[in-house]
């Protein structure tokens, strides 16, 4: 019988050999299972322009789908709002749920390749946790991942990523994420 090598993320790797064991000590849980680990990544691009002019929303979500691997879908408008002019219906956005391998993969190229190409970049707050344990950050431009052909995009665009987490508190989520390397900054680097 051969053998067949099935691929595993670098991040998860790590997470599964390294990290697991070392969160499990550190935040004196009783099983591994109470380690908390990543379920999803959530990508979302608003796009209010995309009312008027439908090729805006064609190239945002082809930008999607290429920053996250995966077909990107079409969000549509829960109800009008007179006021920005929208019906319910119209298409105002795109995005896009990872989970499993491809999940670890954004983050890796997140952490080590996209975050360090951002201007003036101090760190991630850590205020950002929602309380629950998920993790929210918005980018400013999509140029900062490599995928994205700088000559081919018509209009910076920014984008929020959400990282859920089975973390039960903010606090273990953030020793999660500090242990997969995000860059959270201290009080001292925000100044």
């Amino acid at each position: 019988m051969a053998t067949t090598e099935t691929y595993v993320p670098r991040l998860k790797q790590r997470y599964n050999d390294e990290l697991r064991p070392q969160l499990k000590d550190q935040l004196s849980l009783e099983s591994i299972m109470q380690v908390p680990r990543i379920s999803k990544v959530t990508l979302n691009m608003g796009v209010g322009e995309a009312k008027t002019e439908a090729k805006v929303l064609d190239a945002a979500l082809d930008e999607l789908t290429i920053i996250a691997g995966q077909r990107a879908q079409v969000r549509r408008a829960k109800k009008s709002v007179a006021q920005f002019k929208i019906r319910e219906g119209m298409p105002i956005g795109a995005r896009v749920t990872l989970r499993g391998d491809r999940a670890w993969e954004f983050i890796d190229r997140l952490i080590s390749i996209a975050l360090p190409r951002i201007r003036d970049f101090r760190g991630l707050s850590p205020g950002s946790f929602d309380g629950r344990g998920n993790y929210s950050l918005g980018i400013r431009e999509q140029i900062i991942f490599p995928e994205i052909d700088y000559d081919s995009i018509n209009q910076i665009r920014g984008l929020d990523v959400a990282i859920t987490t089975t973390a039960e508190t903010d606090e273990r989520a953030e020793a999660l994420l500090r242990g997969l390397g995000f860059p959270l900054a201290t009080e001292e680097q925000r100044g």
